[in-house]
């Protein structure tokens, strides 16, 4: 695989949500907004990369037997960094995000990426594998968010929309599950029709 291919592969090919279906605490509750989307997105972004950096760094110093607690330590390090930049720089995202930033150390996309890639590739490969993944993370958040919004109050970014005050139900969790059901059903038939 070239590094363009690892790049874009968490874009669309292996999208952690779209595709894999991971990530769905997140994507499921922290999807409100747009801006929520984009928030948690980033923060994710950020300790994957970094978490997939230094896992590739020490992957030979690291034994095979305390591997995944090496693994969950450093994710939770970089974890608890990003959350204290947020608190520190944007604290009204930081409130608006809540206990899901924390909750990063358990997403299975950054223990996934680190087993998967990190621990297997090289340093510059795995920051690749990181941004790309962590870029289709927060694209996945933004279009969820975005449709949420726009269908739950008729407006995105606080510029209204749609005339209408909106559906409730997109505005509640309800709304999350059926916003990710139908894009992953469109996404799978899509994929179906290409290699078809």
């Amino acid at each position: 695989m070239n590094r363009v291919e690892i790049l874009t592969n968490g874009l669309l090919k292996e999208n952690p949500v779209f595709v894999l279906v991971l990530g769905m605490c997140a994507s499921l509750a922290v999807t409100t907004s747009a801006i929520n989307g984009i928030g948690m997105g980033i923060a994710t972004t950020l300790v994957l990369v970094c978490s997939n950096m230094l896992i590739s760094m020490l992957k030979n110093v690291t034994p095979n037997k305390v591997r995944i607690p090496v693994f969950v330590v450093l994710i939770a390090t970089f974890t608890t960094i990003v959350d204290l930049l947020l608190q520190a720089y944007v604290p009204a995202l930081a409130n608006s995000l809540g206990i899901f930033i924390p909750l990063i150390v358990v997403n299975c996309i950054l223990l996934g990426r680190a087993e998967a890639f990190a621990c297997r590739n090289s340093v510059f490969n795995s920051i690749l594998d990181g941004t790309g993944m962590g870029l289709g993370f927060t694209l996945a958040l933004f279009i969820i968010g975005s449709i949420r919004e726009i269908l739950g109050s008729g407006a995105i970014f606080d510029c209204k929309v749609i005339d209408s005050s909106g559906i409730l139900i997109f505005v509640l969790p309800p709304g999350a599950f059926l916003v990710i059901g139908f894009l992953i059903a469109f996404i799978g038939f899509i994929q179906k029709r290409k290699t078809n």
